[in-house]
């Protein structure tokens, strides 16, 4: 049935689209027209958020904060080995999916830092790139509660993660 269901929507939207008079085929290339001025706009905000994160890892600051935060963070029940996921998490996808990979290769994926580490991966979004991307494209620019209180959120989804991985 899944592999249904994505033609089933495309056809539907077809069909609507006819029933509602709109020509498709130039509604879509308006709407590619208009994603090349947004790729455009967007894209040295990216580049930052790219380098910051590249530097972070390549520089070892990464690790340095992760042991600085790791008492804090054992007392509030994240353990150290999953201190810079935590701290990367906010920054970059894909960093934190390789350091995942690191996770997986040096504790296995059914252990409880393997769990762990994939409920944090699942719950816990991109905090500066989401913002990077859509406050760039608004006319929200005061970001003084945005920001803290969704790396709050962060903190607490990483802190349930571990707890709810430790009671299953």
């Amino acid at each position: 049935m899944s592999n249904y269901l994505l033609p089933i929507l495309i056809l539907f939207t077809f069909i609507y689209a006819k029933t509602k008079k709109v020509n498709v085929y130039n509604s879509f290339t308006n709407g590619a027209k208009q994603s090349i001025g947004l790729v455009v706009s967007i894209f040295p905000y990216l580049v930052t958020i790219m380098i910051m994160v590249q530097f972070i890892k390549i520089s070892g600051l990464a690790n340095l904060l992760a042991d600085f935060v790791s008492p804090l963070f054992n007392l509030i029940g994240i353990p150290k080995e999953l201190c810079e996921l935590v701290l990367l998490k906010p920054f970059s996808g894909n960093g934190s999916l390789a350091i995942l990979n690191d996770i997986y290769t040096t504790y296995g994926v059914d252990s409880y830092i393997g769990r762990s580490a994939s409920v944090i991966i699942g719950s816990c979004d991109t905090v500066f790139y989401v913002t990077t991307l859509y406050c760039s494209q608004t006319k929200v620019k005061k970001l003084f509660y945005a920001i803290p209180v969704s790396l709050i959120a962060t903190l607490a989804g990483a802190i349930l993660s571990c707890l709810f991985c430790k009671i299953m």
